[in-house]
């Protein structure tokens, strides 16, 4: 199936693409890497009347250490952030999460933002993001803001950007090696049925979960069970982990019923953890 008729603009700056989506409102969308909108105009699920693609702008595509924290910019690819140096140095639960994305020809042209944007309930990298306790940067006519990571995804599909801005930077904290990315996938797809990010540190532990509910979370009962437990017992882990899906109603599909993904939460939860601390 063909997309419906649409206009195609690429703009130079991010100034330049604001403008064109303040003009044209609700009728017009972003292109990225292309791997979520150009399907879904393809099948008729989405039908903006203007594309407006920022592949060209340039100064979105970066990976850089800033003010203690490792700055991304929207327009990185997966494959960029999976062989990037500095994060596998200073955030390495990034590289590890993006080789788990799609295929090779999905991470060379898939960008961070494009997926984060999107907000697939099945997307490997908002797992991470939630555990990392990210900052997402956003920029519209009325200037730029910054969005906490668990603030920024609201539901299935939705995130808190409007429709005029754009997400143009990611920053993450510098962590420990104590860091794991647990998935099991859709075979077909390659999106999580349940993925699990742990970043473990002396004094605290973080969780998020992705694949399981229409939009990700921190698995807060996980964490709240073994916060402060340098060197938890496997018995401690297991019965934490039991908790990996209270408080959300798991999604049910062809795929998996919401019973499977509740189970799968808390399989790969107790696997994160355990690699995560062998890695101390």
């Amino acid at each position: 199936m063909h997309a419906a008729p649409f206009d195609y603009t690429r703009p130079s700056t991010v100034d330049e693409a604001i403008a064109l989506l303040s003009r044209h409102g609700e009728d017009a969308k972003v292109l990225a890497g292309g791997h979520s909108l150009i399907p879904a105009m393809k099948l008729r699920l989405a039908q903006p009347k203007v594309v407006v693609d920022i592949g060209r702008i340039a100064g979105l595509s970066y990976v850089r250490e800033a003010g203690g924290r490792v700055a991304i910019g929207a327009m990185t690819t997966h494959a960029d952030i999976e062989a990037s140096r500095l994060l596998t140095q200073k955030c390495p639960l990034l590289p590890e999460t993006a080789g788990h994305i799609g295929d090779v020809q999905v991470r060379n042209k898939g960008t961070i933002g494009g997926s984060l944007v999107h907000a697939d309930p099945a997307a490997d990298y908002p797992a991470a993001i939630l555990a990392l306790d990210a900052e997402i940067d956003l920029a519209g006519p009325r200037g730029r803001r910054t969005v906490a990571a668990a603030d920024f995804f609201v539901d299935l599909l939705q995130t808190a950007i409007l429709s005029d801005e754009i997400l143009t930077e990611i920053r993450v904290p510098i962590t420990p090696a104590s860091v794991a990315y647990e998935k099991t996938e859709q075979k077909a797809s390659g999106f999580a049925l349940a993925g699990v990010a742990v970043v473990m540190t002396a004094d605290d532990l973080r969780v998020g979960v992705t694949g399981v509910a229409a939009r990700p979370y921190r698995a807060a009962a996980v964490e709240q069970a073994l916060r402060g437990r340098r060197q938890p017992s496997p018995e401690a882990i297991e019965q934490a982990a039991a908790h990996a899906a209270d408080g959300v109603d798991p999604l049910s599909d062809i795929h998996a019923s919401a019973e499977f993904r509740a189970h799968l939460a808390s399989v790969n939860t107790r696997r994160a953890i355990r690699r995560a601390l062998e890695r101390m």
